[in-house]
């Protein structure tokens, strides 16, 4: 069913398919910031929320090209089958958590785990549309398809193990500590070797067998 749901989104016009990705989107990449900065007080880092950055208002983490322009320009252009973002990055310094190089693991792992949990809310909703059928059924389905799709890639994005994203801070706290160092120094770099591996296709086909196996996993769970 989830397969269904997926060809049709994937069929939709342009302003349809703004109009589906918008809410999901803007509460993927949201919630995916704000998580950070929940895993960070709690591991004694109060950078964020200091800054009034530890919120649910997406007005507080949106940035307008990476939040709202170029995740909805990707999903039209690819017909829905691919796409990412980013918010404004919630502020933390690692060297204010309790056990820097530790914790750093679970702070790191806060955002896409967030993801996790709204590709699984969003898997609900479809289970909930669908028991019960109205006008607004079809349109709901196809918010929760969009939903699992954006989290599920940002998810699985996140987790490669490249500075500064997540899994490369998480590579960074599990690597002893003379590699983890020489490692960390990729960073100013990172965001150039993403690009350029998303422009020749490289980053869609590391990314696709991971993003395949985590969408059949919720379907054969929820549908």
């Amino acid at each position: 069913m989830l397969n269904d749901i997926f060809h049709v989104l994937a069929s939709l016009g342009t302003v349809q398919t703004v109009v589906v990705y918008l809410l999901p989107v803007i509460f993927a990449i949201t919630v995916h910031e704000a998580a950070h900065g929940y895993a960070a007080r709690h591991f004694g880092d109060m950078t964020a929320a200091a800054e009034g950055r530890i919120s649910l208002n997406p007005a507080r983490h949106i940035d307008p090209i990476g939040t709202i322009l170029v995740p909805l320009m990707l999903a039209i252009f690819s017909g829905g089958r691919f796409a990412f973002g980013w918010a404004k990055p919630v502020p933390v310094n690692f060297g204010r958590l309790r056990r820097p190089k530790r914790d750093m693991l679970w702070v790191a792992a806060a955002g896409p785990g967030a993801n996790l949990v709204m590709a699984v809310f969003w898997a609900l909703v479809i289970k909930l549309a669908v028991m019960f059928p109205d006008p607004t059924a079809l349109p709901i389905a196809l918010m929760g398809a969009a939903g699992i799709r954006i989290n599920v890639m940002l998810m699985v994005l996140n987790l490669v193990p490249l500075p500064p994203l997540d899994g490369g801070r998480i590579a960074v706290s599990l690597l002893p500590h003379p590699w983890s160092y020489r490692f960390s120094k990729v960073e100013p770099y990172g965001f150039f070797i993403l690009l350029a591996l998303l422009f020749t296709n490289i980053l869609g086909s590391i990314l696709q067998p991971s993003i395949m196996a985590v969408f059949q996993l919720i379907s054969w769970i929820f549908f």
